[in-house]
């Protein structure tokens, strides 16, 4: 006998929350970590790579995961990288 289309729907709609809730935390985590990382390199930027680098990781993990897209974690590394590496070199500049 054939299953009926209305329990069907109802195993969807089970999966696309449990999904959803699943890539709001993700979501989230990344932002946080994105967040921590640029006040890091405003605040002192020669102890935030450390911090850098964990954002780094937050976002490869989200892009195999298919939470964000994989060009869309690059695009935020490159400019977490470029924001670091523009304070780095303004500290050496003021330091000489």
């Amino acid at each position: 006998m054939p299953k009926k289309k209305v329990s069907l729907h109802a195993k969807d709609q089970r999966q696309s929350e449990r999904r959803r809730q699943y890539n709001t935390s993700v979501e989230s985590k990344v932002k946080t970590a994105v967040k921590k990382a640029r006040a890091a390199v405003e605040s002192a930027p020669q102890e935030a790579a450390d911090v850098v680098r964990s954002a780094y990781s937050t976002l490869d993990k989200a892009a195999s995961k298919g939470v964000i897209h994989k060009r869309n974690a690059m695009r935020k590394k490159s400019r977490l990288t470029r924001q670091l590496n523009k304070a780095l070199n303004k500290t050496t500049a003021e330091a000489s």
